[in-house]
């Protein structure tokens, strides 16, 4: 195993842990002031490592990505992912959560996790768990 393909590989492991996060809480009802904070702070950590596991993932295959724009680009232009578009808008998300906080936004968030996010997280986590 070579130094690329070692590296997405311990990175998957930080994406899995997040993403499990999600999963454990996504379909709860009725949440909480305090939960729906913990939700937008699992959304901030997971979007963040699947973009990076992503780079890491193209890398290992001799592609050169930058930013977390170009790697949501070139894995949707070779299939790792189906929707280039609500990635990006995943992305947008984030960097809205990650600069200001409030209980409108947060609800958007969490309405945008469960109507798309989710099942975008939850493709690529198969994906790679299977090229493990």
């Amino acid at each position: 195993m070579n130094l690329k393909d070692l590296r997405w590989r311990q990175r998957f492991e930080n994406f899995e842990k997040s993403f499990l996060l999600i999963k454990e809480f996504y379909e709860k009802e009725n949440m909480s002031r305090l939960e729906k904070a913990g939700m937008v702070q699992f959304f901030e950590m997971t979007i963040e490592l699947a973009w990076k596991v992503l780079k890491d993932y193209l890398e290992s295959e001799e592609m050169i990505v930058k930013t977390p724009r170009e790697t949501i680009k070139s894995a949707w232009q070779v299939g790792l992912i189906d929707n280039a578009d609500i990635w990006l808008e995943a992305l947008g998300d984030r960097n809205l959560a990650s600069h200001t906080y409030n209980e409108a936004q947060a609800n958007k968030l969490i309405s945008n996790l469960d109507d798309m996010y989710y099942a975008e997280f939850d493709k690529l986590y198969n994906f790679l768990k299977s090229k493990l």
